[in-house]
């Protein structure tokens, strides 16, 4: 890691160019090659996947976007009224010359199916308008003309109500600037600022993040030209890319402006930070990764390429943190510091900052009431858990959009004039063998006709061969209530058995609700498996880092909690309508199948960033004392302000993208700054440090047979190799090592304070300090990997 930063700092500018070029080479790349997402939540070979093959094969050309425009007649009038037909009929012809629309049916005229378009009051009207292509492939142009061209002021006018329904429809409505993301970034700009005291400081982590997420952003972009893709991954991608790479760049410019403090030269103040934090920051990123591939095990199209996509902008991230970053760094020079703190360097001379304030009265407090502080923070945890025993997965449809929005209020004028079921009706498909297929369906058809929780059902339609069918279903409750569940499962388990026992009809129920019922079985029916993948994985990588049983297993459980508890918050917000409406984010509705999937992946990843660095001190003051409580204290007091620190921003950029107008996003950005919010704040400073006070040296056991089997792994490098390297090269680099125009002060001090106390690297910066550890490390009077340290003469 030393000679990556050194590289890169003696070829700054070809650093530096090198990933503008990335940049500006995936930015022309995306543009060029265009969008290409999908949002394709079928699994093959259930019952919604046949039905949806069945259709595709049975009925060529019927792979366009159906979206629809509804209207309402004004008091006294209906939609039979002469003046509401004729501008109307004006608007759906003109809707029909409109590029891009392959067909347009309306409800005036003598066939069954037109009549059946206008509800029962006559008020509410509506008419099906076909794209020439799926909605992925929808311009937003062609879909915003047709949003136009239907609530223009001639249309609307004398009380006449036009909406608008449809997932094209849809992305008119999507945001056209990246407000979310200008957002986050201003806030954790002011947050690093306030943190340095430095604005050149406080930027270098924001560039970092933006030109390493700004070209996976784009890089993801291409990458749904090679796999299926879901439209929102560049978006998640962007959330947890700014959120992760933010705070690398933070932890890692803490210890390069740690290390200026203590006299080093620019150069070997960034080598030493990407030498030392820089490996943690690998490792957490591996970490991140690892737990966002285990999706990879679940097999399914959808999500391997969200997995795929968040990882490459985790790896992206990564890189330029130990990369770019330190290039940056030796531009800015000794400016990473305030122009207090450097002209307090220039006159006082080299120094080290020992915990001060609230943070060392905290870890005290915590090390004092163990007991009642650990049952206070496992309350508050399971408390806002409870929720999550209630969650119903389904799919959130355009009933959920806020109120003001056209897509919303199309789907409450038809609910309300047609019955809520006609926003999601249900298909059910049959491959006919021969006259009895024919007989088939029309039992099916009089057979559902009766059945209860169905509105109406056919008549069938059959395509050009006479060898397929198709019957629509409408239910008489909404696409993403239970009650339409029930009725899924019971076409499938009692209808379709009973009619179609002679063997001349397949018959499959597909639709919106069977479909991600079906997607929602198959991701229940795996979750277990791959939860166990991940924390297995996470308590394997910290068992080597740590040598021990008890820390692996606490940040399973912790990070089991941290998911459970901001899951319990998504379902009040989202699934109970808790504040939803008052936020702007819809009403309240089911939650996405895929979200308890992708939010563990990204959580199980996160928490382990703040598990890694907390630990890491805890255990090196335990290898270097045997004394588990000054461990324990002494580790929360010098992580817990940049811990804190990392976890507010994070907080800011996540919950910036509630204003993404996206309501997954919103899923996401709220349950990962709850989780997060939770894991800083209540697990890592509060509960984590006070079971390791109870639990004592039982933290640090490890069977001697299973020591000796483990491979080694060191997060850091020893503290005592580096500060060796760092004193015997300080008197060589004393000359410059300290020249910065804002200071006058030319006398300075720069020997390095004996004896001082390093909380970024851990240990004695001084010679005596540094001396006594290698001294005892060299007699072998440390043991740290029995779970029996070394105890000191006393």
């Amino acid at each position: 890691m030393a000679a990556i930063a050194r590289w890169c700092m003696r070829h700054r500018l070809v650093t530096v160019l090198i990933w503008l070029l990335a940049l500006g080479g995936a930015a022309a790349g995306a543009g060029s090659a265009g969008p290409a997402f999908s949002n394709d939540y079928e699994v093959p070979g259930t019952e919604s996947a046949k039905a949806h093959t069945l259709l595709r094969e049975g009925f060529h050309g019927q792979g366009g976007d159906t979206n629809t425009v509804v209207w309402r007649a004004p008091d006294h009038q209906s939609a039979r009224t002469p003046a509401v037909e004729q501008r109307m009929t004006r608007a759906l012809d003109a809707i029909a010359a409109l590029p891009g629309v392959g067909s347009v049916a309306g409800p005036y005229g003598a066939a069954p199916e037109q009549a059946a378009r206008i509800s029962a009051d006559g008020r509410t009207a509506y008419a099906v308008v076909t794209f020439d292509r799926p909605a992925d492939a929808v311009p937003k142009d062609q879909a915003r003309a047709v949003v136009a061209t239907a609530k223009n002021p001639t249309t609307e006018s004398d009380g006449l109500r036009v909406e608008l329904g449809g997932r094209a429809i849809g992305l008119t409505e999507a945001p056209g600037a990246h407000l979310a993301e200008a957002i986050g970034v201003a806030i954790a700009a002011v947050v690093l600022f306030l943190a340095f005291g430095s604005l050149a400081a406080s930027l270098l982590p924001i560039a970092t993040a933006l030109v390493s997420v700004g070209t996976a952003y784009f890089g993801i972009t291409l990458l749904g030209h090679a796999m299926p893709v879901a439209d929102f991954a560049p978006m998640l991608g962007t959330l947890v890319g700014l959120g992760v790479g933010i705070d690398y760049a933070l932890f890692i410019v803490t210890r390069h402006r740690k290390a200026l403090s203590r006299g080093l030269s620019v150069g070997q103040a960034a080598e030493d930070a990407v030498a030392t934090t820089g490996r943690a920051v690998v490792f957490a990123g591996a970490t991140v990764c690892i737990a966002l591939l285990g999706m990879l095990v679940l097999r399914l199209n959808f999500l391997d390429g969200v997995a795929i996509a968040a990882s490459l902008t985790v790896i992206l991230t990564v890189a330029a943190s130990v990369t770019l970053l330190p290039a940056l760094l030796s531009y800015i020079g000794t400016r990473a510091l305030s122009r207090l703190e450097r002209r307090t360097l220039a006159r006082e001379g080299p120094r080290t900052e020992s915990p001060t304030g609230f943070a060392v009265r905290w870890s005290a407090f915590v090390e004092r009431r163990p007991q009642l502080l650990g049952a206070v923070a496992t309350t508050v945890m399971v408390v806002l858990a409870l929720p999550t025993s209630a969650l119903h997965l389904g799919t959130s449809d355009q009933g959920n959009n806020p109120a003001t929005a056209t897509t919303r209020k199309a789907y409450d004028l038809l609910a309300d004039g047609f019955g809520p079921g006609t926003n999601g009706p249900l298909s059910v498909v049959a491959r006919l063998d021969g006259a009895g297929g024919r007989i088939v369906v029309d039992r099916l058809t009089e057979a559902l006709r009766t059945t209860e929780g169905v509105a109406s059902a056919g008549p069938a339609v059959f395509n050009g061969g006479g060898d397929t069918a198709v019957l629509t279903v409408v239910p008489d409750s909404s696409p993403q209530s239970r009650a339409t569940s029930d009725l899924v499962d019971t076409i499938r388990r009692e209808i379709v058995p009973r009619v179609a026992n002679d063997g001349s009809a397949e018959l499959h129920v597909g639709g919106v609700t069977a479909g991600y019922d079906d997607f929602a079985e198959v991701i229940v029916g795996k979750l277990p498996l791959f939860i166990g993948v991940v924390i297995t994985l996470g308590c394997v990588l910290l068992l080597l880092a740590f040598r021990s049983i008890g820390i692996p297993v606490k940040a399973a459980v912790m990070n089991v909690a941290a998911v459970a508890s901001s899951f319990g918050v998504v379902v009040a917000i989202f699934q109970w309508g808790w504040g939803s409406e008052v936020m702007g984010l819809g009403s309240s509705g089911p939650i996405e199948p895929f979200l308890p999937v992708i939010m563990v992946s990204v959580l199980f990843g996160l928490s382990m960033d703040y598990q890694v660095f907390l630990v890491s001190r805890m255990y090196e003051e335990w290898l270097e004392t045997g004394d588990n409580q000054r461990a324990v204290r002494v580790g929360l007091a010098e992580t817990s302000r940049v811990i804190n620190s990392a976890a507010v921003i994070m907080i800011s950029v996540f919950l910036a993208f509630v204003l993404s107008g996206d309501r997954i996003i919103a899923m996401f950005g709220i349950g990962l700054a709850v989780a997060v919010a939770l894991d800083a704040f209540v697990l890592r400073t509060l509960l984590v440090p006070a079971l390791m006070h109870m639990l004592g040296g039982a933290n640090w056991w490890l069977p001697a047979w299973l020591d000796r089997r483990l491979p080694r792994l060191s997060i850091e490098p020893t503290p005592s190799h580096t500060h060796t390297h760092i004193r015997a090269t300080l008197p060589a680099e004393r000359p410059d090592a300290f020249t910065d125009p804002d200071v006058t002060d030319a006398d300075a001090d720069t020997a390095p304070d004996e004896g001082a106390y390093d909380d970024a690297g851990g240990g004695r910066s001084g010679d005596k300090g540094e001396t006594d550890r290698e001294d005892e490390a060299a007699r072998g009077r440390r043991l740290p990997v029995t779970g029996r340290p070394a105890i000191r003469d006393r």
